[in-house]
């Protein structure tokens, strides 16, 4: 059966500064056909990035542009390259079409995993669109300030056996190993992070940013590009409901807006 959908594939806001946040897996809706083929426990959509837009809710006081994902990533998952090609070869990964939860669990029911025609689909359908607008936006923000960065937004449970041994940092910086922004603003946000009491950080760790992050910095073009994977437990309930706890967030949410005004002023001095 065809893969459809009546969801658009993001939702968008227009700022006024050189800088666009993207949250490619804060998407939660599972087109009804495709629901219809996952287990219980998938339709739970577990291995969201949650309530990052709540936990990121400066951004329009800051004059960013906001880009966020709509669907699932186990619809497709927009920080994977376009070819499923792994982003950590040896390494444990979920792929472009996700088959399988973080757990190692199954996400379908009957086995009835996509084929390449559907993965095309989806592709077609939501990974090119929301892409299209990210480059988009960084050439429009580029043309008007003559610089541009992109903060790619991410969290993850802190204890996941099957991608990392022991307990994450709480947060996880990367810039493609220095490549996908100016290596001084990695420093900058780690000297930052480092700040933050009672949180652990690391910059280039076991996430050093995903194919966004990879694809669309080009510090030498003037595109500097930043991945932030949090702990969700620094925010949030890490098991279902999965509720957002407004006391713990309050406690993380202002170094993290602290690192994102670390990056806005680094391209507006460069601009």
């Amino acid at each position: 059966m065809p893969f459809t959908t009546t969801e658009p594939p993001f939702r968008f806001r227009r700022g006024t500064r050189p800088l666009l946040i993207s949250m490619p897996h804060a998407g939660t809706y599972l087109p009804p056909q495709l629901a219809a083929r996952l287990t219980d426990e998938a339709r739970q959509v577990p291995d969201t990035d949650w309530h990052l837009e709540r936990l990121y809710d400066f951004a329009d006081e800051l004059g960013a542009s906001v880009l966020v994902a709509t669907h699932s990533r186990y619809v497709i998952d927009l920080n994977r390259p376009p070819d499923g090609a792994s982003l950590y070869p040896g390494q444990r990964v979920t792929g472009l079409c996700p088959v399988d939860t973080f757990d190692d669990t199954p996400l379908y029911a009957a086995g009835d995993v996509p084929d390449e025609t559907e993965i095309a689909e989806r592709r077609t359908a939501i990974w090119e669109p929301y892409h299209r607008q990210l480059a988009e936006e960084l050439g429009r923000i580029k043309a008007r300030h003559g610089i541009a960065a992109l903060w790619d937004a991410h969290s993850i449970r802190s204890v996941l056996p099957r991608f990392f041994e022991g307990r994450l940092p709480d947060f996880n910086l990367g810039t493609a190993q220095g490549a996908s922004c100016d290596p001084a603003l990695g420093q900058a946000l780690l000297a930052i992070a480092k700040e933050a009491t009672g949180f652990t950080s690391v910059l280039n760790g076991r996430f050093t940013g995903g194919y966004i992050t990879r694809h669309h910095g080009q510090p030498a073009q003037n595109v500097h590009a930043v991945q932030l994977e949090m702990t969700q437990c620094s925010y949030m309930q890490e098991a279902l409901p999965f509720d957002y706890l407004p006391e713990v967030a309050g406690r993380v949410q202002p170094h993290v807006r602290r690192m994102v005004e670390a990056v806005v002023r680094f391209v507006e001095t460069r601009s």
